[in-house]
C-alpha cells in the first residue's frame, strides 16, 4: 500500500502533527485506524434523498464507491446533499427552488470539503439540477474529483408501448380536453415510472449525464446502465478506485474542463437533441473554472453539430436504448468519427477523450445513434435565437420539429399560473404567441420550468399551432416551439416585460432570430412607463438567490467564479 506524501494535501490540515491530536481524536472516535488517518481523505457526497426515484438508488451507489476508495489506498468519509426534485416540483410554486438548489448543492458540497480538509472528492447525482452542482463544486475546488451518473429509470409500459413522465404531463392536457378519462390516467400514472432512476428521455438529467463523460469528469461507460441495474455498483467501485489514482497524478478538474472540453460537451448536447437547460449549465460550469461560455457559445457549436441521436422527447428512444446499444461513448465515437470532437481533451482516466474511445466501434445493426454522415437533422437540436425581443438572446430546442418559423400576435401572462389556467380553459388561440413572463432568476425568483403549460399544450393537440415564449425555461422533456431563457429578463425590464396583448412576434429558429414588430421609439416609451414588479419572496433563500444571481445567458451564477480567485482550496 502507498506511503502516502500529505504535505501537500488539504487533509495535512487535521490529520498531521502533534497539534493535530484533538482533530484525529474525533477520527479514531469513528473507529479509524492510524492507517486509515494518515491515507488522503476522500469525500464521497451523494443527492441520496426519498424525494423521488431520481435519487433513491444513489445510497447504495455511495456505499460501493467507498469501497473502491479503501481499496485503491485512500480514506472515503461519506456526506449527501439536497435535491429539489423538478418532476415533484413542477407547476407550483415549488419550482422556484429547483435552479437554486444547483448553487446550494454545488456551496454545501464545497463547505464540506473545506470544513473537514478533503483531498479528493466522488460525487454522485440523479437528479437534473444536482448533475451541474455537483460538477461546479468539483471545478471550484479543483481537488482530484470523478462524477458518477445515478442512473436513468427503465421506461414505463402502457398499452403495450414504452413511456415516460413526459406521457402523463401530456396526459394532464389531454384529461383536461376531455381526450381521457380518470380511469385510463390513472393507470398511466401507475405505470409511467416503474422504479429507481432519472427520467428516461434526453431530458435534463440524460442530457447532463452525457455530458459528464464527455467533458471527462466522469468514467467512460459509467453513465449507461439503468438505476436498477448492478453494473451501477461496479461503476461506483472503480470511480472510487480512479479518484485515488487522480491523487497520486494530481490530475484536477480545471486540467480536465478547459474550453475544448466545454466545446465537446455542447457538441454532445446538440447530437443527442439534448436540454436547453444545458445553455444554463455549461456557462455555470466554466465559470467555475474562470472561463466565459455564453450561452451564444453553446447554441452556436449545438447548431454546427449534426442531430445524431434520436431520443426523446423528439425521437423515438431513451436512456436504457442507448445503454443497449453500448452506452454513451457510442455517442462520443459517432461525433469523434465525424470530427466534432476535440481529442486532445484530458479526462479522469489519465488519457484523452480520443484515446478513451479509440477501440470503441458504433455498432451497425441499430438505429439509435446514427453517424455524421447520416444524421436526423445536420443542425444539432438546440439553437439560440437573438433580437429587439431578446438582446442577450434566448434559446429553443428544434429537435423533432418540422416548422423553424412562428409568426403570431402576444398573449401575455405575468406568471406561470395565470398561464396555465388559460391553457387548462382554453383560453387561447391558434397563432398566439403565449408570453410567461417574470419567471427569470431574479423575477421568479428561480427561474420556473414550464412541463405543465407546455405538456399542457401538446396534450390539447395545439403543440405546432401556438409558440410559447418566456425569461423562466423548460424541461429537458418539453418540446414545441417553446422559446426560453429570454433576456433581458422582465424583472430588470427587459424587452419581454414591455410587451401587450396583441403585439405582432415573429420567430425564426432557422435564422436564429426572435423580434417583435415594434420601433425602438415604441420599446423607448413603454419602457420609461414600466415600472418593477413586486415579489412575495422578500427574506429566505429564494429572497437571497435574487439578490446574487445573474444573467441567464451566463449561466444564473451566484459568485464572481474562478477568474476572481487569489487562491484555490485545493493548494490551501
Amino acid at each position: 500500500m502507498t506511503k502516502w506524501d500529505k504535505s501537500k494535501l488539504p487533509s495535512r490540515h487535521t490529520t498531521m502533527g502533534p497539534e493535530r491530536a484533538p482533530h484525529r481524536s474525533y477520527y479514531y472516535a469513528m473507529e479509524l485506524t492510524a492507517e486509515e488517518i494518515a491515507q488522503p481523505l476522500v469525500g464521497v457526497a451523494s443527492c441520496w434523498n426519498e424525494a423521488a426515484p431520481c435519487n433513491i438508488a444513489l445510497s447504495r451507489q455511495a456505499q460501493a464507491a467507498k469501497k473502491g476508495v479503501k481499496a485503491a489506498g485512500a480514506t472515503p468519509r461519506e456526506f449527501t446533499t439536497i435535491t429539489v426534485t423538478d418532476g415533484i416540483a413542477m407547476g407550483h410554486q415549488s419550482m422556484k427552488s429547483s435552479l437554486a438548489s444547483r448553487d446550494t448543492i454545488a456551496d454545501s458540497i464545497e463547505l464540506t470539503m473545506r470544513g473537514h480538509c478533503y483531498d479528493a472528492l466522488v460525487g454522485i447525482a440523479g437528479c437534473d439540477k444536482s448533475l451541474p452542482g455537483v460538477m461546479m463544486s468539483m471545478i471550484r475546488l479543483n481537488v482530484p474529483s470523478v462524477f458518477m451518473y445515478g442512473g436513468s429509470i427503465m421506461p414505463g409500459q402502457h398499452h403495450g408501448r414504452d413511456v415516460t413522465v413526459l406521457d402523463v404531463f401530456e396526459a394532464v392536457g389531454k384529461h383536461a380536453a376531455g381526450g381521457m378519462s380518470d380511469e385510463e390516467l390513472d393507470e398511466l400514472e401507475r405505470h409511467a415510472c416503474p422504479g429507481a432512476g432519472a427520467c428516461g428521455g434526453q431530458f435534463t438529467a440524460n442530457t447532463m449525464a452525457c455530458v459528464s463523460e464527455m467533458i471527462g469528469l466522469a468514467l467512460p461507460f459509467s453513465a449507461g446502465a439503468p438505476a436498477p441495474d448492478e453494473d451501477r455498483d461496479r461503476w461506483a467501485v472503480e470511480s472510487g478506485r480512479a479518484v485515488v489514482e487522480l491523487i497520486r497524478r494530481n490530475i484536477r478538474p480545471r486540467d480536465i474542463v478547459t474550453l475544448d472540453s466545454l466545446h465537446n460537451a455542447a457538441a454532445i448536447v446538440g447530437a443527442t437533441g439534448g436540454s436547453t437547460n444545458a445553455a444554463l449549465h455549461l456557462p455555470a460550469m466554466a465559470h467555475e473554472a474562470g472561463i466565459r461560455f455564453t450561452l451564444q457559445d453553446v447554441a452556436e457549436i449545438m447548431r454546427k453539430t449534426p442531430h445524431i441521436a434520436d431520443l426523446k422527447p423528439g425521437g423515438r428512444y431513451v436512456a436504457a436504448d442507448v445503454h443497449r446499444i453500448g452506452g454513451v461513448p457510442i455517442i462520443i465515437k459517432a461525433l469523434i468519427d465525424g470530427g466534432y470532437v476535440k481529442g486532445h481533451c484530458m479526462t479522469v482516466t489519465g488519457k484523452t477523450i480520443g484515446e478513451n474511445h479509440r477501440e470503441v466501434i458504433v455498432p451497425k445493426d441499430q438505429d439509435v445513434v446514427r453517424l455524421c454522415s447520416d444524421p436526423i437533422s445536420p443542425i444539432g437540436g438546440v439553437v439560440a435565437l437573438k433580437g429587439n425581443l431578446a438582446p442577450e438572446g434566448a434559446i429553443v430546442k428544434i429537435a423533432g420539429m418540422e416548422k423553424l418559423r412562428f409568426e403570431g400576435t402576444a398573449l401575455c401572462f405575468d406568471c406561470e399560473e395565470d398561464a396555465f389556467k388559460a391553457v387548462e380553459m382554453r383560453a387561447y388561440k391558434p397563432g398566439d404567441v403565449i408570453i410567461v413572463r417574470y419567471e427569470g432568476p431574479k423575477g421568479g425568483p428561480g427561474m420556473r420550468e414550464m412541463l405543465s403549460t407546455t405538456s399542457a399544450i401538446y396534450g390539447q393537440g395545439m403543440g405546432d399551432k401556438v409558440a410559447l415564449i418566456t425569461d423562466g425555461r423548460f424541461s429537458g422533456a418539453t418540446r414545441g416551439f417553446c422559446i426560453g431563457h429570454v433576456g433581458p429578463e422582465a424583472a430588470v425590464g427587459g424587452p419581454i416585460a414591455l410587451l401587450r396583448d396583441g403585439d405582432k412576434i415573429i420567430i425564426d429558429a432557422d435564422k436564429g432570430t426572435i423580434d417583435v414588430a415594434l420601433s425602438d421609439d415604441e420599446l423607448a416609451k413603454r419602457r420609461a412607463e414600466w415600472k418593477p414588479r413586486k415579489t412575495d419572496y422578500n427574506s429566505g433563500v429564494l429572497w437571497k438567490y435574487a439578490q446574487l444571481v445573474g444573467p441567464a445567458f451566463l449561466g444564473a451564477v451566484t459568485h464572481p467564479g474562478g477568474g476572481a480567485e487569489t487562491h484555490c482550496y485545493a493548494d490551501q
